[in-house]
């Protein structure tokens, strides 16, 4: 069944207006409202560099084209001033502008859908009642014509969006299912560990027997892990190590970087305890997909013996003691909480090298958060060639009881195209 709704023509699939009575000036309301946002890590994505919090403008890749962040202030002109909650529910859950066009599904309304009616409403309570109103226009997204046409987003949705409630997993313990409540939901971890279908679409939205969700997918040329009970996820992690690696971005032995050091700045430091520990609990508790169970892999010591003794005279061996051994160590283990072990660290021996790669090449910088007193860098590469850098995360890859795949050339020059081309953030002229 069609219907045409605020000019575009579209299925019949949108839930009806709740003309709910919400107390935004609440202040115990308000503070949820801020929890969940700061749980939903909507300022990371809708702050530019440099801009001001929430009023968009930060460009994000998409498979056709960028398309900016809007402005979710309060402001009237060009903000959302002008939503009521039942436009502001019907954004969040079902991915439906005020006008009636379909928000593309890089806001992860897929995973919203399953917020409570009183967490959405202290969500809207915050941002119309705490957040600081900023006049900016949004701007509009370098999609061509015609795919840029809002229209057939609809029938997307329709498909792969429609609106659920949330379902604890069977036989969860309350902590467990306020784990998964908050990553199926808010923290919307999916939207990046989730591969993604033909049409962009995440192969699943929640746990299920093939174990598709939260199995890892790259995304602008990050490749985020596996968050399944498996070597190259969270089978050698404890539940404290998780819940303090989403407060802090660092355990003993590794470190958030790329976006996910984002996430842990805006979104997982605000966690309080409880909450960290539910989402370590739901984690842990994933089961390794079909075929990946995991293996418990060795580490072993003649790796670093040999370069020691100055005995491995690979090209990639060199490198590696040259370039990387002052900060990982000649045994690949690094520094607790400073610099990340590579000896068994699921980021690098995952069998997709994209962040391995990358971060090699552009560098990185730690999460700052008030755990630590220290935000060590990982210094760019980028000078190094290609064969240089394939052969010295070859050898990473392939050291000290590692064992993946080797890195070639042609990969590494295919980053370097991807890091060339990711977008500048738009930053207008009165963004402070």
């Amino acid at each position: 069944m069609i219907a045409v709704g605020g000019g575009y023509l579209a299925p019949v699939v949108f839930a009806p207006r709740q003309n709910v009575a919400v107390n935004a000036a609440d202040p115990a309301l308000i503070e949820r409202g801020k929890a969940v946002a700061q749980a939903s890590d909507c300022v990371a994505c809708h702050t530019a560099a440099g801009g001001k919090a929430f009023a968009g403008g930060r460009a994000m890749q998409t498979p056709i084209g960028v398309i900016y962040t809007t402005n979710i202030t309060p402001d009237k002109a060009t903000g959302i001033g002008g939503y009521d909650f039942a436009d502001f529910e019907r954004a969040v859950r079902h991915g439906v502008r005020k006008d009636g066009a379909p928000l593309y599904p890089a806001m992860p309304y897929v995973s919203y859908s399953v917020l409570t009616d009183g967490d959405v409403q202290a969500l809207y309570a915050y941002f119309v009642s705490a957040v600081q109103p900023v006049s900016q226009p949004n701007q509009a997204s370098t999609i061509p014509w015609p795919k840029n046409m809002r229209w057939p987003l609809a029938w997307w949705q329709a498909l792969f969006a429609g609106h659920r409630s949330f379902t604890p997993p069977d036989g969860a313990t309350p902590e467990v299912a306020r784990g998964a409540y908050l990553v199926e939901g808010a923290g919307h971890c999916g939207a990046c560990h989730t591969p993604r279908g033909a049409a962009f679409q995440e192969k699943a939205v929640k746990d299920g027997p093939g174990g598709e969700f939260l199995s890892g997918s790259e995304l602008e040329g990050w490749y985020a892990k596996s968050l399944r009970h498996e070597d190259v996820g969270l089978a050698n992690w404890s539940q404290a190590e998780i819940a303090d690696f989403l407060k802090t971005g660092r355990t003993a032995h590794t470190a958030a970087f790329g976006s996910m050091a984002e996430v842990v700045e805006h979104s997982g430091q605000h966690f309080n305890d409880a909450d960290a520990s539910a989402i370590a609990a739901y984690l842990i508790s994933r089961p390794a997909r079909p075929g990946h169970a995991a293996t418990s892999p060795k580490g072993e010591d003649a790796t670093t013996a040999k370069l020691y003794d100055s005995a491995d005279h690979n090209p990639g061996a060199l490198g590696y003691v040259a370039q990387c051994a002052p900060c990982h160590h000649m045994n690949g283990q690094g520094t607790p909480r400073l610099f990340p072990a590579l000896a068994g660290n699921a980021v690098v021996v995952t069998e997709d090298p994209s962040s391995l790669i990358q971060i090699t090449l552009a560098g990185g910088t730690m999460a700052r958060t008030p755990a630590d007193k220290t935000r060590p860098s990982m210094p760019e590469l980028a000078r190094l060639d290609d064969r240089a850098v394939a052969d010295i995360l070859t050898f990473i890859r392939s050291s000290w009881g590692n064992k993946a795949s080797p890195v070639s050339p042609g990969d590494v020059a295919a980053m370097r195209g991807v890091i060339a081309h990711k977008p500048l953030d738009y930053v207008p002229g009165d963004a402070k």
